[in-house]
């Protein structure tokens, strides 16, 4: 009986222990987070990738969607077309998302804010990030002058309409210019993506603003 009993309990002890081990085991494993498979890695995902291009396109296109809005913020109280203040807001709606967006862009990048000289047509390479040869980001990038937009405030009815869109169309020439060259040399898949959907929206606008200039 006694040797009957001796070799009931032997096994039974022995898959109690290797229970036990096994939930130790399974414990430890969850004080440590995620069980890790073979050939998985730990290390962080890597930054978002981007290049001087990148930077320089929201350097840039930062002071122009600002000079772009605060010329549609003028035609609320003095265009006199209801074409024209139209255009305007859907301008305003438009590049303020945007102006916040490529912020972001720059604080992630750990890169320099442009300086608000660009509100008054300063000329590109007093942007930060240094001076940029002919053909780059913020070559003609069609910011009005100081004087410009001094005129423009100055205007009002027809005179301001007519003068509103000869300058936004130049103002949009050269955001098409400089959305094609991030396409062309950017990294950055968000700001690729932006300067796609400005070539587009802005080379439409600019249609509009030309048949409503025809028809004045």
């Amino acid at each position: 009986m006694k040797r009957a009993l001796a070799l009931i309990i032997v096994p039974v002890a022995a898959f109690g222990l290797a229970a036990c081990g096994s939930s130790n085991s399974s414990s430890s494993s969850k004080k440590s987070g995620s069980t890790v498979m073979p050939g998985m890695s730990m290390s962080p995902a890597p930054a978002a990738q981007h290049d001087t291009a990148d930077v320089m396109f929201a350097q840039m296109m930062i002071p122009h969607h600002q000079q772009a809005v605060a010329m549609a913020k003028l035609a609320a109280t003095r265009a006199s077309m209801g074409e024209v203040k139209k255009l305007a807001t859907a301008i305003e709606g438009a590049q303020q998302p945007e102006i916040d967006k490529m912020t972001g862009w720059l604080k992630s990048w750990g890169a320099s804010m442009p300086s608000s000289g660009g509100m008054s047509g300063s000329s590109p390479g007093s942007m930060s990030g240094g001076s940029m040869s002919p053909g780059s980001i913020g070559s003609g990038n069609g910011m009005m002058s100081a004087a410009d937009m001094t005129k423009l405030g100055k205007l009002s009815g027809m005179a301001f309409d007519k003068a509103f869109l000869q300058m936004m169309i130049r103002h949009h020439q050269g955001a098409v210019t400089m959305a094609k060259t991030e396409q062309a040399q950017g990294r950055a898949d968000d700001a690729k993506t932006m300067a796609a959907g400005i070539v587009t929206s802005q080379s439409a606008e600019i249609t509009t603003m030309r048949k409503l200039l025809a028809s004045m």
